[in-house]
């Protein structure tokens, strides 16, 4: 044996492993990055969990159950706002899990529990969820039903999908002018249905709030 060509012999194999890590590690990256674009059943749990966090189940479970929405769609919502980040505050002044904007707090809280409400409330997971699905039941029913239509006021405002829904019957993703909310209301959509099928029994046995109305 040459001993003279051994470390270059093993130099070469370092390299090529080296190449073969990094393109494994980006690949890897890659795919953990758009998970929620290929994202399958098929998908171990573990993993699918440890990219769709949940969170706040009860104040989810109960919140969504009060305001007549789909607690997976409620955690999707939560998810492509804030990530389950209830500290969460957004340069325009959105705050917690939902991203509630105050001003909007405010006007729930007029028409429901106002003498109790404080904006500094807003932090909490469960003032938070529930104001946040308060605003998005009254959005689906302003716009008789239309998820699309709601989650695209949610984003960007109901004025601007009053002026979009102009002229039309109906409003539709691909149609929506804004890409950043067209991009929201898909992503919407899609964790809705990752949410559903990765926490679905989890989501469907949590404690309810069977009050009627209110905030």
């Amino acid at each position: 044996m040459d001993r003279a060509r051994l470390p270059a012999a093993r130099m070469k194999k370092l390299i090529v492993f080296g190449a073969f890590l990094g393109v494994f590690l980006t690949a890897g990256a890659a795919a953990w990055l758009t998970l929620p674009q290929w994202y399958h059943p098929w998908v171990p749990g573990p993993v699918g969990r440890a990219a769709f966090p949940l969170k706040h189940v009860d104040e989810v479970g109960a919140a969504a159950a009060r305001h007549r929405l789909s607690p997976a769609l409620v955690a999707a919502v939560i998810y492509v706002e804030s990530g389950f980040d209830a500290g969460v505050r957004s340069d325009s002044g959105a705050v917690g899990l939902m991203q509630v904007m105050p001003q909007t707090a405010d006007e729930i809280a007029a028409q429901t529990d106002g003498f109790r409400f404080r904006r500094d409330d807003l932090a909490e997971p469960a003032v938070n969820v529930r104001y946040g699905c308060y605003y998005l039941r009254r959005l689906v029913d302003r716009y008789d039903g239309s998820l699309v239509c709601a989650l695209a006021a949610y984003n960007a405002g109901a004025a601007h999908v009053d002026d979009w829904l102009a002229g039309r019957d109906a409003l539709v993703v691909g149609s929506i002018p804004f890409p950043e909310t067209r991009e929201y209301v898909r992503r919407v959509l899609r964790c809705r249905d990752i949410y559903a099928d990765l926490y679905g029994p989890v989501l469907a046995g949590v404690p309810v709030d069977r009050g009627a109305g209110g905030g």
